[in-house]
């Protein structure tokens, strides 16, 4: 729904951090909203951040704060005390809306280096530059209900990646700077082979048709090209991960993964408005 799945913003997931500084074991949180987007099959997101357990400013007066005083603060969290008092300073949250902010700062962050970046550049150096070590998959429980979700790690549930904020500010790569050249690809049902590819319509082909998003991806004027043997189509997305499924409404119906019909799931039942754009 808009404004998350609007190609020219961007639409970012929340990760969890698994409460360590290290980015190698961080995980999608099962709350994040999978794409592709409803109607025009928009890939989002385009960017996942931390999202899951943010400590951060705390409105006294808010209903959140009322309603939820167990997400307070204690002293003892950023003070060097004894005392357990509850501090009137700050609270937890998670939601995709913690993320978001998260990749706003390192936009700002770029911007400040460099302000003649424009909106597509920026949205395609923190694209290009973002973390892409995940794990082929993770399983999330629902403490309440002890219902047990799994995630696949692929472009509907990551978009390019995780932010690598340090990587976005070393990189000095541009994309082309003309506007909509950094647009979200949209991903497309080919009834002739049964196929869903993803494209990108900017007259730029910022994307390209046969890599994208990977670390070792450098911009051009024609293509986004890529590095190790993750192409788009009906090879593989990322690396072994083949998209297939078939056109409906509110999204496709299936993405599998290295060709086990075992890991088909029905994306048809899951929410597209959880997404928060930056």
């Amino acid at each position: 729904m808009a404004p998350g799945n609007d190609p020219y913003v961007i639409t970012v997931g929340a990760m969890k951090t698994m409460g360590t500084y290290s980015r190698s074991d961080d995980l999608i949180a099962s709350y994040s909203s999978k794409g592709p987007t409803l109607i025009d099959h928009i890939v989002k997101p385009d960017l996942v951040a931390p999202g899951n357990r943010v400590v951060s400013l705390r409105a006294s007066t808010a209903t959140l704060a009322n309603q939820y005083p167990e997400n307070t603060i204690r002293l003892t969290y950023y003070q060097n005390t004894g005392s357990c008092a509850l501090s009137n300073e700050y609270f937890t949250l998670s939601g995709t809306s913690m993320a978001t902010p998260v990749v706003s700062g390192a936009a700002v962050l770029l911007l400040q280096q460099n302000a003649s970046l424009t909106p597509d550049q920026v949205k395609a150096r923190l694209m290009k530059t973002a973390y892409k070590a995940f794990p082929a998959s993770s399983l999330a429980v629902d403490p309440v209900t002890g219902a047990s979700y799994t995630s696949q790690y692929d472009i509907f549930t990551i978009g390019a990646g995780y932010l690598d904020v340090a990587a976005a500010i070393s990189n000095t790569d541009l994309a082309p700077n003309t506007a909509g050249s950094a647009a979200s690809p949209t991903a497309y049902y080919d009834s002739n082979s049964g196929n869903v590819y993803v494209k990108n319509t900017a007259t730029s082909v910022a994307w390209g048709s046969s890599s994208a998003w990977n670390s070792a991806a450098v911009w051009g004027t024609t293509v986004f090209l890529g590095g190790t043997a993750a192409t788009w189509g009906t090879a593989a997305v990322w690396s072994t991960a083949a998209v297939w499924g078939t056109n409906v409404t509110s999204g496709f119906a299936a993405v599998g993964y290295s060709s086990g019909v075992g890991n088909l799931r029905n994306r048809r039942d899951r929410s597209y408005t959880d997404h928060d754009y930056g």
